[in-house]
């Protein structure tokens, strides 16, 4: 098991519609589990504004109905936060930018996790689990084993990391 951090650094947010392909650069990041019996455990999502001028974006962490293809890479960071944990067989991968195709946000109600609404002009959102409550991902397919962290709504400069656990 090991704990990492997927930070994000002065993305510009693009307002995207559910079951809309994302494009290079629209979302925060992408969240996919390395390998299909890899589970993912999300303890803390933060999102720091650094917009210019008052810019209330409306930012949704979610299930993605249709997975991304190909490596991630762009926007961010994957680094364990342990520096003596031995890293897992797989890495979980995390990026803004996709090798292949790329997902899609579900526009099912039941594959919304987190809405982290914020004003990009210095505000924040921060989202942390309880013991036993993190929002989990498994495997790396449809629905389960990839989320994305997007705007539906807004174009707010943000910055932030999500913190999780490979089990």
């Amino acid at each position: 098991m090991a704990r990492m951090s997927a930070s994000f650094q002065s993305v510009t947010m693009a307002a995207v519609a559910d079951t809309t392909s994302f494009t290079s650069g629209q979302a925060a990041g992408f969240l996919r589990a390395g390998a299909s019996t890899q589970q993912l455990k999300i303890n803390e999502v933060y999102i720091g504004g650094e917009s210019g001028g008052s810019n209330p974006t409306t930012m949704v962490l979610a299930r993605d109905s249709t997975i991304s293809v190909g490596t991630l890479s762009g926007g961010g960071l994957n680094s364990a936060m342990d520096f003596l944990s031995t890293a897992p067989a797989t890495l979980p991968s995390f990026g803004n930018i996709v090798g292949t195709t790329y997902p899609q946000r579900g526009g099912i109600a039941s594959l919304y996790l987190l809405d982290l609404s914020l004003n990009g002009y210095g505000g924040i959102s921060r989202w942390q689990a309880r013991m036993g409550e993190e929002i989990t991902l498994y495997g790396n397919t449809a629905n389960g084993g990839e989320v994305s962290l997007s705007a539906k709504a807004g174009t707010a400069q943000i910055s932030g990391h999500i913190l999780f656990e490979t089990v």
